[in-house]
């Protein structure tokens, strides 16, 4: 079952805009991750499945620059090998999309 969208904006006022990339600034691939794997990880809990204190990203691909203050969807759903993949997507097109695979430790 695919879990509820989620929004997420990064503002112009970010630090991580002074280094990526001073004068064009965008959103850097690791915090599209980041934003990915809290999403995925709220999808999981809501699933009733939160005890995952593990993740690896099985697969990521960044298609589209993201600049500040663009307001982006974060979709979830889980794969039939039991992994979860996510889309992210904004301004009417898709920005990035990979799966994670959670591993359960007691």
């Amino acid at each position: 079952m695919q879990s509820e969208p989620t929004t997420v904006c990064f503002a112009a006022g970010h630090p991580a805009f002074a280094g990526h990339f001073p004068g064009r600034p965008m959103v850097p691939g690791v915090l599209l991750l980041d934003a990915a794997l809290h999403a995925a990880a709220q999808a999981r809990m809501n699933a009733g499945d939160g005890h995952a204190l593990r993740c690896q990203i099985t697969s990521a691909k960044f298609l589209s620059p993201v600049l500040p203050g663009e307001t982006l969807t974060i979709s979830c759903t889980p794969t039939p090998a039991g992994h979860t993949r996510f889309d992210i997507s904004g301004d009417g097109r898709q920005v990035a999309t990979g799966t994670f695979a959670f591993e359960s430790v007691p």
